[in-house]
């Protein structure tokens, strides 16, 4: 999904169960004050840059998305294999699906970045799943109108890439629905949702369902 509404509270955590998260800011102070307040929280292990990897989450905080950040923002993603979320003051029009493509599986405002906000956002990514703020999901459903407009006018379809459920699936995950609704929107088992969103990312090598969302709409298909 692309958002989500979980709560989540201090508590207790097995080791089993918990988030192995690298924090990288260029503020000190910044990192700091981010590792007080995920340390409240026993879903969350918290690791050094250099533990980054597979089966880590990366949380990059930046005022913006320059250059450097977002070079340093697809090292981590493609060299390392971290799955990502992004603390962000602002996105210009011209990195947002960029930063999806990166695999940047969710986003944060500074201005919300609450401790369980953040760690809403961390879960989310370990999972796979996607966590957009409202106005980022609303830009993105934006995109797909006007892409939906301007495909109106072509003849047939991408000769390959999406099969009709995979896009059926596409656009619920675009509008914010969860797997389980997803099911029932389509009158299809969890498990089935979950296999089309895990074949299509597996064939068509994208990262995550975001992602495939991005992919989606530059296709054409949303």
């Amino acid at each position: 999904m692309l958002s989500s509404s979980r709560t989540i509270r201090p508590g207790t955590a097995g080791s089993a169960d918990r988030t192995s998260v690298v924090v990288h800011t260029p503020d000190p102070i910044l990192r700091e004050g981010v590792l007080g307040q995920l340390r409240r929280y026993p879903e969350v292990s918290l690791k050094e840059e250099t533990e980054s990897g597979p089966g880590t989450v990366a949380l990059f905080v930046e005022d913006l998305l320059d250059k450097a950040a977002m070079t340093k923002l697809r090292r981590v993603v493609r060299s390392e294999g971290a799955r990502t979320v992004l603390v962000v003051r602002a996105l210009r029009e011209t990195e947002f699906l960029d930063v999806i493509e990166c695999g940047v599986g969710a986003i944060v405002w500074r201005h919300e970045a609450t401790a369980q906000r953040l760690v809403q956002a961390v879960l989310a990514a370990a999972r796979g799943d996607g966590d957009l703020p409202a106005d980022l999901l609303g830009r993105l459903l934006n995109q797909v109108g006007t892409l939906q407009r301007n495909a109106a006018g072509r003849h047939g379809l991408p000769s390959s890439g999406l099969t009709a459920r995979e896009v059926d699936v596409l656009r619920l995950v675009a509008e914010g629905l969860d797997t389980s609704e997803i099911a029932d929107k389509l009158s299809y088992s969890e498990r089935t949702i979950k296999n089309v969103v895990q074949g299509l990312t597996t064939r068509l090598h994208l990262r995550n369902r975001a992602h495939a969302v991005a992919y989606a709409i530059r296709e054409g298909y949303l």
